[in-house]
C-alpha cells in the first residue's frame, strides 16, 4: 500500500535531518513524499520600509527553494516507487498542514526539532509543539536535530491500560512490519494491581499485537514518569518512542514547556505521536 507522507520544511538543517530519516525509514516502500513550505514574512534586515516587490521576490525565492529541494531529492532517489511533490502556501503552517492532510490523504507527518539557541533551549520549538497538540488527523513523527537513521528494532509504547486500543495503532504495526521491530509495551506501576478495565485493555492490546514481536515491561513508579521512560529508552536501546495523544492525558502534560525541559528523551530518539481516533 502506497504511503503518503508529509514533510514540512523551513529549509533548515533539522528539517533536512527529518527528510533524510524518513527517506531511509521508507527506503523500500512505495511512497509519495510531499515537501511542504508555508511561507511567512520575517524582516531580518534593518529596513523599516519594505516594498511589495521585495516581498514578492522573497515569496518566489522560497517557492524556487522548495522546487530545488524536491529536484535534488528526486535525483538522489534510487527507488522508482518513490514519488515527490511540493506544497507551497502563504497560509499559516498549521492550517496548511491540516488542509494538505485532507487533500492528499496523508498518513504521516514528519518534522524535525530545533536545537539549542543561545542560552535558551527550544526542545521541540513552538511550531512543533503546536502541531503535536492540534493535529488530530494523522500521526506526527518528531525527529531530533542531527539524528542519524537507525533501523528501528525496538519501539517503546508507554501506556496505563486505561483505554481500549484499536485502529490508531495501525501505523505502529506497519512500522514493525517494515523492520520486524519489537514493540515493548511499557507500564509504570502506579498501583500494585490493575483494575478489571485495565486487565481487559491489556488482554485486547496483546491480541492486537499478536502478529508482531512484542512484550510487556513493568516498571516501578520511582521518580517521575519522564525519568522512567528516559531510563527505559537507554536500558533497552529503544529506537522509536510511540505514544497516543489522548485529550486530557499524560502526554498533554508531557508536552508542556516545564515538563519538556526536564526530560531527556527528546535529544535521543524519534518520537511518534499518534492522535486518538474518535
Amino acid at each position: 500500500m502506497r504511503q503518503h507522507i508529509l514533510l514540512p520544511t523551513d529549509f533548515s538543517d533539522n528539517a533536512m535531518t527529518a527528510i533524510q530519516y524518513t527517506l531511509k525509514l521508507y527506503a523500500n516502500e512505495p511512497c509519495t513524499f510531499y515537501f511542504l513550505h508555508a511561507w511567512s514574512f520575517t524582516n531580518k534586515t534593518s529596513r523599516t520600509y519594505i516594498t511589495s516587490n521585495f516581498i514578492d521576490l522573497k515569496k518566489e525565492e522560497a517557492k524556487q527553494h522548495l522546487i530545488d529541494l524536491k529536484n535534488k531529492i528526486e535525483t538522489e532517489s534510487t527507488n522508482p516507487e518513490h514519488k515527490f511533490e511540493t506544497v507551497y502556501s502563504t497560509e499559516p503552517l498549521l492550517n496548511t498542514i491540516e488542509n494538505t492532510i485532507k487533500e492528499f490523504k496523508i498518513s504521516l507527518v514528519v518534522m524535525g526539532t530545533k536545537g539549542a539557541t543561545g542560552a535558551k533551549e527550544f526542545i521541540f520549538g513552538s511550531n512543533t509543539v503546536n502541531i503535536i497538540n492540534k493535529i488530530r488527523l494523522c500521526p506526527v513523527l518528531i525527529i531530533p536535530d542531527g539524528y542519524d537513521f537507525v533501523k528501528p528494532e525496538q519501539i517503546a509504547f508507554p501506556t496505563d491500560f486505561n483505554r481500549f486500543y484499536g485502529d490508531e495503532l495501525d501505523l505502529l504495526l506497519q512500522l514493525t512490519q517494515l523492520y520486524n521491530s519489537k514493540i515493548r509495551v511499557l507500564h509504570i506501576n502506579v498501583k500494585d494491581n490493575l483494575t478489571e478495565k485495565q486487565n481487559y485493555n491489556l488482554a485486547m492490546l496483546k491480541a492486537y499485537l499478536e502478529d508482531c514481536p512484542s512484550c510487556v515491561d513493568w516498571k516501578p513508579n520511582f521518580g517521575t514518569k519522564e525519568q522512567t521512560i528516559t531510563e527505559f529508552i537507554t536500558e533497552h536501546d529503544i529506537n522509536i518512542l510511540a505514544m497516543i495523544n489522548y485529550e486530557h492525558s499524560f502526554i498533554e502534560n508531557f508536552l508542556k514547556e516545564p515538563v519538556i525541559q526536564k526530560i531527556g528523551f527528546h535529544t535521543i530518539i524519534p518520537f511518534l505521536v499518534i492522535p486518538e481516533f474518535k
